[in-house]
């Protein structure tokens, strides 16, 4: 099979490479090699993972393929409040921004198939909190947030796999807090904010630039949702103003979101995790509530377990989300 040119190749092209015998994905700059990993091999399934939230540093975390309640994992390396949010890579999960008696710009990150603490990655090109964030297997995407007190449309990225400060990556179609964000390999899609109509926008993850229009939230314009996907679908539930909805998006194409089911309760501001399978929704407005569904039917979600503390303003990841 003739492999394609660099020439002709876009960002998110596969190719069997016949010289070192495996596939290959092609990231707007070089050919990398596709990893044969999986949350089965690393962790015996998806872990999620509930990161800070009302001024704590607390890391909790659970097996999204099971139900249960989550166990304690480790803390942060500080007390994060006001919405600073999660993403990871296959073996490292980060929690990004907040507030803690001023807006933060560190970066945390910690190894997931083992507990223990977390330790410093980076800073953000700038303190905030109220951030979305995304990633793909490589990089994490860090977009959106409150700036001295202003909405910004900043979008800014890291490389997973090493340490060191977010570069510019390009901006937002219009400047808001409190988006949210999925991902499928290639593609990475903010959701909602704050200071904003209900506009979802999209970019490729391997590139730089500006985000573009994908459609809109087709229930009402709000921020805060709790966001995550598989390769395919995104689902978003909750959100301010306070909200019980469940909607999703089909991250390849676009277009308006459409109604999936509703949650068990309101909430604003909660985390969520994926698996390939399964959505999980958790804590936000004071509750320490988990809940799921399966990701590719549709319906109201039903009761997984409880987080280990009742909390607000919280972030979440795993290791089986959609851009893995």
């Amino acid at each position: 099979m003739e492999k394609p040119s660099l020439d002709t190749a876009k960002a998110g092209a596969m190719r069997f490479n016949t010289d070192s015998s495996q596939m290959e994905i092609y990231d707007g700059n070089q050919w990398t090699g596709i990893l044969a990993t999986s949350p089965e091999q690393q962790t015996g399934g998806t872990r999620g993972f509930r990161m800070g939230g009302n001024t704590v540093d607390v890391i909790d975390f659970f097996n999204v393929d099971n139900t249960g309640n989550a166990v304690d994992f480790g803390n942060l390396t500080a007390s994060r409040g006001a919405t600073g949010q999660g993403f990871a890579s296959r073996v490292r999960g980060f929690q990004a921004g907040g507030y803690n008696s001023g807006y933060l710009n560190n970066i945390d990150f910690f190894t997931i198939p083992s507990q223990g603490n977390a330790s410093d990655f980076g800073d953000m090109v700038a303190a905030k909190q109220a951030i979305g964030a995304l990633s793909s297997s490589t990089r994490g995407i860090i977009n959106s947030g409150s700036d001295a007190g202003s909405a910004v449309n900043v979008i800014q990225y890291v490389t997973m796999a090493t340490t060191g400060n977010a570069l510019d990556f390009g901006d937002l179609s219009t400047a808001r807090t409190n988006s949210r964000g999925v991902a499928s390999q290639t593609r990475g899609v903010n959701i909602g904010g704050y200071s904003t109509s209900a506009v979802i926008d999209f970019i490729t993850i391997s590139s730089q630039g500006n985000a573009a229009d994908f459609g809109d939230i087709a229930s009402s314009a709000r921020g805060g949702v709790a966001a995550a996907s598989n390769a395919i679908r995104g689902l978003f539930g909750g959100g301010s103003p306070t909200a019980n909805k469940v909607e999703f998006i089909t991250i390849a194409t676009l277009g308006d979101s459409k109604q999936f089911g509703d949650l068990t309760r309101n909430t604003a501001d909660a985390g969520a995790a994926s698996s390939p399978t399964r959505y999980t929704i958790f804590g936000g407005s004071g509750s320490n509530v988990i809940e799921y569904h399966e990701i590719m039917s549709a319906g109201d979600t039903v009761d997984f377990g409880d987080l280990t503390q009742s909390i607000n303003e919280t972030a979440g990841c795993s290791n089986g989300h959609g851009g893995l």
